[in-house]
């Protein structure tokens, strides 16, 4: 029987461990946090959006980076055979908005349990508190060598004796695992807190593979306007977003948006967010709002005059409140240029022609993105054309596999990214599982 070491226990890895296994294939799942799939317990504000119920072939207009790498994992495990598979193993589903799938629950730990529990099912065995020290491969015998070690939870009672009980600590005793494939599936650098701290890209470089540039992805923007702070927890619906560098129009869309104490945040922002990250490191972007979409220039020019009629005696600001909340309306006022104070009844043709400009294009300067503490996943990773795309297996070591974030892969949010990760898993997982030993 074929040993496979499936090095992750998210949703790559345990997807890897799986197709594995029902493969004939001895697998041992090494995961270094206390449990399994730790970031897929904070996915979607802690509902873990599954995977899109949209056609597979409108996944690749969301695929940000190397989509065309992705054709054939996509398919050979499609989000209709996830979804099946998670009902076949008791997860009832439910869609949302955006053909966004989640669990009926609206609990990601339901998720993590179905797939825990397929896993065991398939005879994987799960090393969890196990830090992969270094994976080393015998050329002659086909055998990799992965040494690890045992790390002591924070909270046990070993570690509470230990002198600083906040901290992990090494358990002496190593142990190390041989197998002829090996599947890295450790994330990305995205949310360390959760044990994703780049892991795999020292295993990949240690085996010479390259490894691109990384940067925090689906992450909100730092904006260069002080008065977001007044904005903050203000969430806006049904707005369209453009977002350009100059005159090119790098990004635009409809949705939810939300303002933060430090710029802007919400869905069509951090999906914004993957798709200019590169240019906003050359400069600042800038960042346009239609807050009336669905209106036209004719129909908002109306909406205008009418507010305006019926509240003669009321200042700009209050009479703003009647198409804005009442914070983005002060706001709105102030930096019209036109003045908060001014009466209604007061404002010539070129100041409602100034307001309804604004309404249209309401504008903000992005200066950065926050961090990997905050970003919900990685851009950039082990380039993919190292890495064949029908096994996921490695160009330049037979016997390495890599799937999910640890690769050079990402998309915009909707569930999209979660199925990069089971298709690649599924996908390493089968190939490894197929290979004839030796």
């Amino acid at each position: 029987m074929k040993n496979i070491v499936v090095i992750g226990a998210g949703p790559a890895g345990m997807m890897a461990a799986y197709s594995a296994a029902q493969a004939g294939c001895r697998v041992d799942l090494i995961e270094k946090n206390e449990k399994t799939g730790k970031k897929l317990y904070i996915t979607g504000k802690g509902r873990c959006n599954v995977t899109n119920a949209s056609e597979i072939a409108d996944f690749f207009p969301k695929i940000v980076t190397n989509r065309k790498f992705l054709y054939h994992a996509l398919y050979a495990f499609t989000n209709e055979n996830l979804m099946k598979l998670l009902a076949e193993n008791g997860l009832t589903l439910k869609t949302e908005r955006g053909n966004r799938v989640f669990p009926a629950s609206d609990k990601s730990s339901d998720v993590i349990r179905t797939v825990q529990r397929m896993v065991e099912r398939a005879g994987v065995k799960i090393h969890l508190n196990t830090e992969v020290l270094s994976v080393e491969k015998d050329e002659d015998a086909g055998l990799f060598t992965i040494r690890t070690k045992k790390l002591i939870p924070r909270g046990s009672a070993a570690g509470q004796e230990k002198s600083d009980p906040g901290k992990e600590k090494a358990d002496p005793a190593e142990k190390t695992f041989t197998a002829q494939a090996v599947i890295v599936a450790t994330g990305g650098r995205s949310y360390p807190s959760t044990g994703s701290t780049g892991d795999g890209y020292r295993i990949a470089r240690d085996f010479g593979h390259s490894v691109t540039e990384l940067s925090p992805a689906l992450a909100a923007f730092v904006t260069k306007e002080a008065w977001v702070a007044d904005l903050q927890g203000l969430s806006l619906k049904n707005i369209e977003v453009t977002i350009r560098n100059g005159k090119k129009k790098l990004y635009q869309e409809f949705g939810e948006m939300l303002f933060t104490h430090f710029g802007v945040s919400g869905p069509v922002i951090l999906s914004g967010s993957s798709i200019c990250a590169k240019a906003l490191k050359e400069g600042p972007l800038s960042l346009s709002i239609n807050l009336k979409p669905a209106l036209s220039v004719e129909q908002l020019d109306a909406r205008i005059e009418r507010e305006l009629a019926v509240n003669p005696k009321k200042h700009l600001k209050n009479v703003l409140q009647t198409m804005l909340p009442a914070r983005l309306a002060a706001v709105f006022a102030s930096i019209s240029g036109i003045g908060e104070e001014r009466e209604a009844a007061s404002l010539s043709a070129r100041d409602r022609e100034q307001i309804r400009d604004l309404l249209r294009s309401f504008p903000m300067t992005l200066t950065g993105l926050r961090g990997f503490e905050e970003a919900i996943i990685t851009q950039g990773g082990v380039t993919v054309k190292e890495i064949d795309p029908a096994t996921m297996e490695s160009k330049k070591v037979p016997g390495l596999y890599f799937a999910g974030e640890v690769l050079d892969v990402d998309a915009c949010t909707g569930g999209y990214n979660l199925q990069i990760a089971w298709s690649t898993g599924y996908t390493a997982g089968t190939a490894a599982g197929q290979d004839e030993e030796g």
